[in-house]
């Protein structure tokens, strides 16, 4: 009888998916985990009688075949400065222990010791690091150095600005006919200066003297030499000199007590061929000031934001780009073989990956700050555990059927 091998079959078929099922349930909050879903295929059949199939008996049903789920999970918002979610297709590559190339869409990533990016399990992440002041993405991708303990280098001023109005109800050698402000600079080893510029009323109508400096004591050997000159307004208070087409007015600092270079200062006072300076008869007040230079700075975070890049933020408030992670996208995804740790390998049916920016040839986006979630749905398993319980519970009274008639049958031998 050929029921206890067909019935046999159901109950290994049904006990693999059923194993598929708990697989699934116990990834239920693996981050980036896919779940896969179960198919089953018969076997081949016999045809009784004529063999022209008018009767035909199957031979039960094969080893299911897993199929996995790459749908969209989820994004889960997790404020992690190295997380990442993938929206869309594609993967992550990460380089494992032995140097091998593995795939993943669990973006839960860290730090390791030696300053690589990596997964939680410990697979280093695949990218483009910034070497020398360049990110080529275009080179091979390799692991992702992330800088720690770097200081970034000075850069010393070299243009300021102020926006000013000088009250034109202003007397000359009254409080109303003065006016100061002053804006901080910095040198080439990053040490602040603090100019100051000072404007009085001169009695010509229109005109205002002014004297823009650095404290004498900035200076090796007092006294610093201020930067003086006359602005002058026309009727409608606007700046008619110096003009746009004259050369900017420079400060020079030289001989500095703190050593550093010589510094020429530009001062800009024209935004493009608008005056930054006016005079009308409001009180002497600055809107604005502006300066090209920044102190030197030490690394204060590192996070991956959106289109995976990943920026440096430096105590200064300086952001600088260091890296970008790469993303590889694989036309059949669900040929992939998982090797555990969120991880998969291409399998001899994989199509190769095109490697390449996110959000580019067809590769999906990624979100910095997030996780994608499992795609495990709890009440569609639960569903299919009772399926598959009836269905293997069904195929034990088969068996238990066909070992009774088999019984029935030896019974009716006779007895010797």
């Amino acid at each position: 009888m050929s029921s206890f091998s067909t019935a046999l079959s159901a109950l290994s078929a049904y006990s693999t998916a059923i194993d598929v099922v708990g697989n699934n349930l116990a990834n239920l909050n693996t981050t980036g985990f896919k779940n896969s879903t179960v198919s089953f295929f018969d076997l081949v059949t016999e045809s009784l009688g004529a063999g022209l199939g008018e009767t035909q008996v199957g031979f039960g049903v094969g080893t299911p075949i897993t199929l996995g789920q790459f749908t969209q999970g989820a994004i889960q918002t997790t404020g992690g400065a190295t997380d990442a979610a993938i929206q869309g297709d594609g993967f992550f590559i990460v380089q494992n222990q032995s140097g091998g190339t593995e795939y993943t869409r669990a973006g839960n990533f860290q730090v390791n010791q030696a300053g690589n990016l990596t997964t939680a399990t410990g697979e280093e992440v695949q990218g483009w690091t910034e070497s020398g002041g360049v990110l080529n993405t275009n080179a091979p991708v390799g692991s992702i150095s992330i800088p720690t303990g770097t200081v970034l280098a000075p850069l010393p001023t070299n243009n300021f600005s102020f926006d000013i109005n000088l009250n034109a109800a202003g007397t000359a050698g009254a409080a109303t006919g003065s006016f100061s402000t002053s804006v901080t600079v910095y040198d080439s080893l990053g040490n602040s200066h603090i100019v100051t510029a000072n404007f009085t009323e001169s009695t010509t109508a229109g005109q205002w003297n002014y004297s823009v400096g650095v404290p004498d004591s900035d200076v090796a050997n007092p006294p610093a030499t201020p930067l003086t000159g006359t602005l002058t307004f026309d009727s409608n208070g606007n700046l008619t000199s110096p003009a746009v087409t004259d050369p900017a007015p420079q400060l020079q600092v030289q001989g500095l007590a703190d050593g550093a270079s010589d510094m020429t200062l530009t001062w800009n006072l024209f935004n493009g061929t608008t005056p930054k300076i006016t005079q009308y008869a409001q009180p002497s007040s600055v809107s604005a000031v502006t300066q090209d230079g920044q102190p030197a700075a030490e690394l204060n975070n590192v996070a991956v934001s959106n289109g995976g890049v990943i920026l440096a933020q430096f105590t200064n408030g300086q952001q600088t780009v260091v890296g970008q992670i790469a993303m590889a996208n694989i036309r059949n995804p669900d040929s992939l073989i998982s090797v555990g740790d969120n991880n998969f390998q291409l399998s001899a049916a994989s199509a190769l990956p095109a490697v390449g920016v996110p959000g580019t040839g067809g590769r999906g986006t990624v979100q910095g700050g997030s996780v994608e979630a499992s795609t495990v749905d709890i009440a569609t398993e639960f569903t299919n555990l009772i399926v598959y319980q009836r269905g293997y519970e069904a195929n034990s009274k088969v068996i238990s059927t066909a070992d009774q008639l088999s019984q029935d049958t030896i019974n009716l031998i006779p007895n010797a």
